[in-house]
């Protein structure tokens, strides 16, 4: 968990929802234009309603402010479907500062703090379809045991961690997605998509939400 002195600070994105500024990195946890609208469209939109599935289980690198799980677990409310989400996160926030994230509105917001609240390092149901285990672990060493269909990459940025977006981690990502599994991420680097593509994924640029020109999907053939 950070260190008091190296807790992100809070602040207000332009859609009016709630991103953190990383202190180690200085990388903001979500685009500025608007945290929830792009998580939406990168995560939501472009990776997991592209699945045709009803039962779905989902990898996420960078829990962060749990904001990812939170847009996957009402999706999944509202489209009847039943979502095992594991995260991966190397340094979990606070619940003094994940209990200041307005995500949710009033009615929700004892379910939303319970993504943060509830054990690492085991499954626990937030809800009867929707199963999350956080794990506390450095990407670089993680070493997946089950198999994937969809793939939230939310890590920092190349530019900041670029031991995270190597070919060999997405080798390894890829070893472990069921056939037709989806992959999306924010980062449409051209290094990226080559360490994507020789990874075993068939990968397209696809438009960004606001303030993003492109990001990039991949699916496993």
């Amino acid at each position: 968990m950070h260190a008091a002195s190296e807790q992100p600070t809070p602040l207000l994105t332009g859609d009016g929802s709630h991103s953190l500024c990383d202190s180690r990195t200085g990388e903001t946890y979500h685009s500025s234009f608007g945290a929830v609208q792009e998580s939406q469209h990168i995560f939501i939109e472009q990776g997991l309603r592209f699945l045709p599935k009803k039962e779905i289980t989902i990898l996420e690198v960078g829990f962060g402010t749990g904001l990812n799980a939170w847009l996957s677990l009402l999706e999944g409310r509202n489209s009847g479907l039943t979502i095992h989400y594991h995260s991966l996160e190397k340094y979990p926030l606070s619940p003094e500062l994940t209990n200041q994230l307005n995500y949710s509105g009033p009615t929700d917001r004892d379910l939303f703090r319970l993504l943060h609240s509830c054990a690492w390092n085991r499954e626990v149901a937030i809800t009867p379809d929707f199963h999350l285990t956080k794990t506390e672990c450095d990407f670089t060493q993680y070493k997946a045991d089950r198999m994937f269909d969809c793939i939230y990459f939310d890590a920092f940025s190349p530019d900041r961690q670029p031991e995270m977006w190597t070919e060999e981690r997405f080798r390894h990502l890829a070893g472990h997605c069921n056939n037709q599994a989806v992959i999306t991420t924010y980062c449409s680097k051209g290094d990226v998509r080559r360490a994507m593509i020789a990874a075993g994924f068939e990968v397209e640029k696809l438009q960004g939400p606001p303030g993003k020109r492109h990001i990039l999907r991949g699916i496993k053939k």
